[in-house]
Parts: structure tokens; C-alpha cells; sequence
């Protein structure tokens, strides 16, 4: 059994990966300053939840956009597993090529997903993440990643609309019923979500208005899915879709 795990600025996400099939996953925050104790009682803790053992694991990889996370998280690994992660950055063999001004400057979350959506859907594609922040990047029928794009999510763009505005609730993001608001709370989430909505539909049509050929759009994050069911410009929402890419990447550094 593999774990994948990616670190990200708000949450560490954990897939338990028995060949092509994802039998458990969790997530625990990053924010948190824990020592690589605490992170590897939660290790053991998540592996029992999902009615597995230490021994049952073979090996972990790791994709990390959070260094100071990483230390800590990686030698939980190694006490409490005995196992040296594989690590997700510059040199590992992803299948696929990287054709921007700086290949090391794309993070390894990035990177994961577009192995995971050329690998699964094909190419040309076009691969949104809706985390922390939202990115955009596009893989050509070679498999070559050729553009990318960074914008702020939706959760860090409404945590700055409520920490800026001291009359401003926070508020659940959702779909709202409707956008015919009446109230403070429900304006706040109509706005978000339309406005947030928008500016996904705008900017995968002017990928098309730019790029000279078909392509399909992957989407994945734990926002996504927010989104994806009332755009018809997103073809699939894949939630496991970094555990799809870690996999192939594993298995292609592991021979």
C-alpha cells in the first residue's frame, strides 16, 4: 500500500492508495506547528480508521509547497514507518515535460495534477485546482505543461473580504439559492460564488480564445466541486486527481 500525501498552506491531505484504487483518505491541518510525534500519532491513527497496520505500508511519497511543514512531516515518516519518503521536485521523473521560463519554480501540486490528468483523460488538457489558491495549467497533446496560471481562491479572496470589513460576518462558501439577496450573509455568499464562478468561465474561455486546438478541462480541489456541476465549461471534476498523479510518478521513480 502507498501513501500520498500533498502539503499544502492550509491542509495536509493523506490518500492510502492500494494500486489505482484510493481506499481512505484525510486531512489534518498545516497551520499547526506540530512536531513530527504529533504528526505521526495522526499517521497511525488515520491508518487504523482505515482497518490498516504500519507494516501494511510499502512506501510514502510527498508532494510539499510548505517548507517549514516538511521537516517535521517527513521525519514522522521515517520514526514512526521507517520509511524515507519519496519526494515530489526537481529531478524526480514525471512523464511529462515542463516547457516554462523556470520548470523549478512549478510546485510540485501543480506538477501532480497534470500527471494525473494527462495520465488519466489525455491531453491537450487543461487543469484547474481550487485551493488556496486556484491555477490553471495546460498540458499539449505531447504532455508537455506549457502555461500556467495563479490566482487567489476563493477561501483566501472571502477571508480577506470578512478580515478587512469589520461589519462583515465570515460565512460558509456555498451556492446560494439564489442571487436576489436580502440579507447580509446570503449578499456575501452570492457574491462570492457568482463572482468567483465568472472569473473561472472567463478565464477558460480566453485559454480557448489563445490555444489553436480542442481541449478538455480537469477540475480538482476541495472547492471544485463547488463550481464544477453549474459550469458546462468543465468537462470532469476529479477530487482524486493528485493521488492519480503521485501514483504514476511513483511508479515511475520506484523501477
Amino acid at each position: 500500500m502507498l501513501i500520498a500525501v500533498d502539503i499544502g498552506n492550509t491542509n495536509i491531505v493523506l490518500g492510502f492508495l492500494h494500486g489505482q484504487e484510493t481506499i481512505g483518505t484525510y486531512r489534518m491541518t498545516s497551520k499547526a506547528n506540530h512536531t513530527s510525534d504529533e504528526y505521526g500519532l495522526m499517521l497511525r491513527q488515520f491508518l487504523t480508521l482505515s482497518g490498516l497496520e504500519p507494516d501494511d505500508v510499502d512506501d510514502v511519497i510527498v508532494s510539499s509547497v510548505v517548507p517549514k511543514v516538511m521537516h517535521s512531516f517527513r521525519s514522522s515518516i521515517i520514526k514512526f514507518l521507517g520509511i524515507d519518503p519519496m519526494i515530489v521536485g526537481p529531478g524526480i521523473k514525471s512523464g511529462i515535460g515542463i516547457r516554462l521560463d523556470d520548470p523549478k519554480s512549478l510546485g510540485a501540486d501543480c506538477l501532480a495534477d497534470c500527471v494525473g490528468a494527462y495520465y488519466t483523460y489525455g491531453g491537450p488538457v487543461l487543469v484547474a485546482d481550487f485551493g488556496t489558491a486556484t491555477t490553471f495549467n495546460y498540458v499539449n497533446a505531447k504532455g508537455t505543461i506549457v502555461s500556467g496560471l495563479i490566482a487567489p481562491g476563493i477561501r483566501t479572496a472571502a477571508a480577506a473580504l470578512w478580515g478587512e470589513t469589520a461589519q462583515l460576518p465570515e460565512v460558509e462558501i456555498t451556492r446560494p439559492d439564489s442571487i436576489l439577496a436580502t440579507e447580509t450573509k446570503t449578499a456575501m455568499q452570492a457574491g462570492l460564488y457568482y463572482n468567483f464562478l465568472g472569473g473561472i468561465e472567463r478565464t477558460i474561455r480566453q485559454f480557448h480564445d489563445e490555444i489553436d486546438e480542442d481541449f478538455r478541462v480537469i477540475a480538482t480541489g476541495g472547492l471544485g466541486s463547488i463550481f464544477a456541476n453549474d459550469t458546462d465549461l468543465i468537462d470532469v471534476y476529479d477530487p482524486e486527481l493528485m493521488f492519480k498523479g503521485m501514483a504514476a510518478i511513483y511508479e515511475r521513480n520506484a523501477k
